[in-house]
């Protein structure tokens, strides 16, 4: 019965864990620690362009653009100046999307409406 009680107490504690998380990818920093990301993603909802602020200046970031369904629609590399990066989306139909930003210096996820 001690054992049972256990083994639940742990299932509970490592489910409110993963409850908590908010799904983002944490930027590692150089020191190989994690770093809170601060991104923000506006205007939102978007029609014509998606600004994404917060992000690490980098020479080369790959930005994958996805449907609510994990497809792919938009994928292009960008350097990263001013912590910005400015996304044309008006080609897109209207839905939830999600961002990932991946550098050697960061990968950041977070989702926007588009109008």
């Amino acid at each position: 019965m001690r054992k049972l009680f256990i083994t639940a107490a742990l299932v509970l504690a490592v489910f409110s864990a993963h409850a908590q998380s908010d799904g983002t990818i944490e930027p590692v920093s150089k020191q190989g620690q994690v770093a809170s990301p601060k991104v923000k993603v506006f205007p939102n909802p978007a029609t014509n362009v998606v600004n994404v602020l917060g992000l690490v200046n980098t020479d080369a970031a790959q930005i994958v653009i996805s449907d609510m369904y994990g497809n792919q629609v938009l994928t292009h590399e960008w350097e990263i100046t001013n912590s910005a990066l400015n996304i044309p989306v008006a080609s897109l139909e209207a839905g939830i999307y999600v961002i990932v930003v991946r550098s050697k210096e960061q990968q950041v996820k977070t989702k926007f409406y588009k109008q």
